[in-house]
């Protein structure tokens, strides 16, 4: 078969699709610029996809496709037709374009044109299986197969595959003699019945590739086959217009040193389809303002193109200087607001004093002002009373408690899993080390390289959660690095690069860790369990039936007969400031609880293909916890000082279609714990906790906490709560921040309305209600009162206006209805989103 005289299918949809283009008008300030800006044809099959892009100063903008005039410097080396690059001849040319006035010219190296085409299995036809979804879950990559034909998923095991279908039932998928009539294409291309329908058309490219694979004796893949190392999209950012089209080029690069396009075989994805939607061919339309990523996905290897659309709200970029015109505090101003003048948004102005109080009392200590509190703050006139306050924040008990309950749903301290001694033990450990203000770095270092006994060193329970080496690896990356590497254990990660091998050479490092003793058999046994670690014993990889050399992700491999603990060399290599992902991880944590919004979202997802919405803020921030030597209130400090996390929450015109880029503050439910402490602090009845409930209806009491405990110092989510199971806290079963919800449900509004939680707590005698009672009637005007409960539940005055409507609503002194009268106050407010949001 002659490969030059075929027409490619893949040529005819790449030139339908850009001939189907708008034409974006050439501003006259820009300039034309040829990607990618070199192109190497290294054999006689080889293509590139070119793409012409509008230029401003450094800036990429939309694509121009209609309209160009190409040229070749020698069209006995290289040819263009329809946007793609095809070798002629070895040599080098020059490729132009011209599009009205303007012109471009892109080099071009010709090389292996005289060597015979040898299409090879893991490069060359792998790719189109994975591109036509053979190897997909759906099909001969689930865990069965189908049909008895049974794939590896997106080809992680080229050679179980090659063997598959090469070797298997006697070889019957391939037919030496007659390619053509082999059952691996005649199914696929539905010359017989298939119940998968087309896949691959007898008149593709990709047909006529497989079948010269096989015409050529079917090479079986090699052990020094070149492998992907990366790939690269053009453009990988640009600016773009709603309604305008992006065609994307991907060329992969291998660890021979040689590199091609394989854009015909990248599988597409975009990364929020109201920004850009994209198709197979890797065509994206333009549908909403934002930012958001196309993702290509090539042989287990990723690469993210950043799409961004200006909003509409002002095209006059004079009209950009934002309501909220302070300078930048830091480094966080200086990038949000490059990013908003990128996006042509304008920011909300400053907040009150009142609401910038309680919002970071909530976000730091979470908790309510107390109602002294916000007298003393409100009748401060300093000018500098908001960074006093955040200092006496980060200072405060509350802010132990608080960051300690925020560390335990991150470290699983769960009743059910633990036995009590050993969870006091793990809280404790955690309690202290906040309270110390122990680096971030030094605390995760101190809990994966534990030993000891679990009622003495608490640190050694997440081993207790996590009790077998996949166990580990899989918390570890979840809760250090935001990383879910859970799927490699079967395969190669579908959404991530990391592999199979991968997954077990990292569970290898803990498969020393082993434990002894349990400490009593009932549930009130101390749960004394002590950790430790053999100098023996290796995970065996299942696929291969031998165990991978313990290795970090993408980290230096340690050597099977080191007698050392690899805990400490992978504790070394986790928090080290080069590991990407563990200081990312921690700052996006951390950014998430006072902005409502993660940099990556969800909060603890960091996989490539889940990108953030500022890489460069991303990037800055977690070079100053790197900086301040994972001082994590450092972090802290300047976000909570940040003119971006003191706007006010209220959208302006020109804002308020959007959620991810920091214009304003986002308002958001108080998460279940904090809500329930401000209900106790605003009535000033403390609820009980003393039942700790297990799987099923087995419930036990517990008095390991005293009356007046909150439920931001319970230690084991297992306590029961009635309130706290209805608004969402994370019962701590897993590491993953999913765990906990904040949707709102019509369980939530029926007992804030009608449940005991409030109702109750007003009508005790022992309720705020009855002191303003006394209040009232020792004299203190009703004016007073009505600006106490506002104080107390709003950290606020009321409107004049309301103040006088509600001053009406109050009833003589000492009448039937005067304690209902103000219980009802109280449960107004508290019955609000203002009270029951943070904003």
């Amino acid at each position: 078969m002659n490969m030059r005289l075929l027409i490619p299918l893949a040529v005819v949809i790449y030139a339908t699709s850009l001939a189907l283009m708008p034409r974006p008008a050439i501003a006259e300030d820009s300039s034309l610029v040829i990607l990618p800006e070199q192109i190497q044809l290294r054999t006689t099959h080889d293509r590139q996809l070119v793409v012409v892009q509008r230029q401003e100063g450094e800036q990429r903008l939309g694509q121009v496709a209609n309209g160009l005039e190409w040229t070749s410097a020698d069209p006995s080396v290289a040819t263009i037709e329809a946007g793609i690059v095809h070798p002629v001849s070895n040599g080098t040319t020059t490729l132009s374009v011209k599009a009205g006035d303007q012109t471009a010219t892109v080099p071009v190296v010709v090389s292996g044109q005289e060597e015979p085409t040898r299409y090879r299995f893991r490069e060359d036809v792998l790719p189109i299986l994975s591109k036509r979804d053979c190897n997909a879950g759906g099909c001969h990559g689930a865990l069965a197969g189908k049909g008895g034909f049974r794939l590896s998923l997106n080809g992680y095991d080229p050679d179980s595959d090659y063997f598959n279908i090469v070797k298997q039932d006697k070889g019957r998928r391939v037919e030496f003699a007659a390619p053509e009539v082999s059952l691996l294409l005649n199914k696929p291309s539905t010359t017989v019945p298939h119940k998968g329908g087309l896949k691959l058309p007898r008149d593709s490219e990709d047909f006529q590739v497989v079948a010269e694979w096989i015409a050529h004796g079917a090479i079986p893949p090699d052990s020094d086959d070149a492998v992907t190392e990366r790939l690269e999209v053009f453009p990988d950012a640009a600016i773009q217009k709603i309604g305008e089209s992006q065609q994307f080029s991907v060329r992969a690069y291998y660890s021979d040193g040689t590199s091609r396009d394989v854009t015909r075989w990248v599988r597409w994805s975009s990364t929020n389809d109201t920004v850009s939607q994209v198709n197979d061919q890797g065509l994206a339309t333009i549908m909403g303002p934002g930012e958001g990523a196309i993702v290509a996905w090539y042989d287990s290897k990723l690469a993210i193109a950043r799409t961004t659309v200006p909003y509409s709200a002002s095209t006059d970029k004079s009209a950009l200087a934002s309501v909220d015109d302070r300078k930048p505090r830091s480094f966080i101003d200086e990038h949000i607001d490059v990013q908003l003048q990128r996006l042509n948004l304008v920011a909300s102005p400053n907040c009150t004093d009142t609401e910038f109080l309680r919002r970071a009392y909530l976000d730091t200590i979470g908790r309510i002002p107390t109602l002294q509190e916000t007298r003393n703050y409100l009748a401060d006139t300093s000018a500098d009373k908001r960074d006093k306050l955040i200092e006496t924040l980060l200072e405060s008990p509350e802010f132990v408690d608080y960051w300690s309950y925020k560390w335990s749903d991150m470290l699983m301290l769960n009743g059910t899993l633990l036995r009590p001694a050993a969870l006091k033990a793990y809280y404790q450990w955690i309690h202290e080390h906040v309270e110390k203000n122990t680096p971030w770095d030094q605390m995760v270092r101190e809990i994966v390289t534990s030993t000891g006994e679990s009622t003495e060193n608490g640190a050694t329970n997440f081993f207790a959660l996590s009790q077998t080496p996949e166990e580990m690896t899989e918390n570890a990356s979840q809760a250090f690095m935001g990383l879910s590497i859970g799927c490699a254990k079967c395969h190669n990660h579908p959404l991530e690069k990391w592999t199979n091998d991968q997954y077990y050479a990292m569970a290898n490092i803990f498969s020393r860790v082993k434990a002894k003793g349990w400490g009593g058999e009932s549930r009130n046994g101390d749960g004394a369990r002590t950790l430790y670690v053999s100098t023996s014993g290796e995970l065996v990889q299942p696929r291969t039936g031998k165990p991978q050399r313990p290795t970090p992700l993408d980290g230096e491999p340690i050597a099977f007969d080191n007698p050392e603990d690899r805990r400490i060399k992978f504790a070394h290599w986790l928090t080290s400031p080069d590991n990407p992902y563990f200081a990312k991880a921690i700052t996006n944590r951390v950014w998430a609880n006072f902005y409502g919004v993660g940099l990556v979202e969800e909060v603890d997802d960091l996989r490539i293909s889940n990108p953030p919405s500022n890489s460069d803020l991303l990037d800055a921030a977690t070079q100053h916890v790197i900086d301040s030597k994972f001082d994590l209130k450092s972090l802290m400090r300047t976000i909570l000082q940040s003119n971006a996390y003191q706007r006010s929450s209220k959208p302006i015109a020109g804002n308020q279609a959007e959620s991810r880029f920091y214009s304003r503050y986002y308002p958001r439910r108080i998460m279940a714990e904090v809500l329930h402490d401000a209900v106790v602090q605003v009535t000033q009845v403390p609820s009980k906790f003393d039942t700790v409930a297990f799987p099923g209806n087995d419930k036990q009491k517990t008095d390991f906490y005293p009356e007046g405990t909150k439920a931001i110092q319970l230690y084991d989510s297992a306590v029961e709560n009635y309130f706290l199971s209805t608004f969402g806290r994370n019962p701590r079963n897993i590491v993953c921040e999913c765990e906990r919800s904040s949707e709102p449900t019509m369980v939530q509004v029926l007992h804030i309305s009608n449940g005991n939680t409030i109702n109750d707590k007003l009508r005790s005698q022992a309720s705020r209600v009855e002191k303003l009672l006394q209040l009232r009637r020792s004299g203190l005007s009703d004016e007073a009162i009505i600006d106490e409960i506002y104080l107390i539940c709003f950290s606020r005055y009321p409107y004049a206006e309301r103040r006088r409507e509600l001053v009406q609503f109050l009833p003589p002194i000492n009448s039937p209805e005067e304690r209902s009268t103000i219980e009802d106050m109280f449960w107004g407010l508290m019955s609000t989103r203002e009270f029951l949001f943070n904003h």
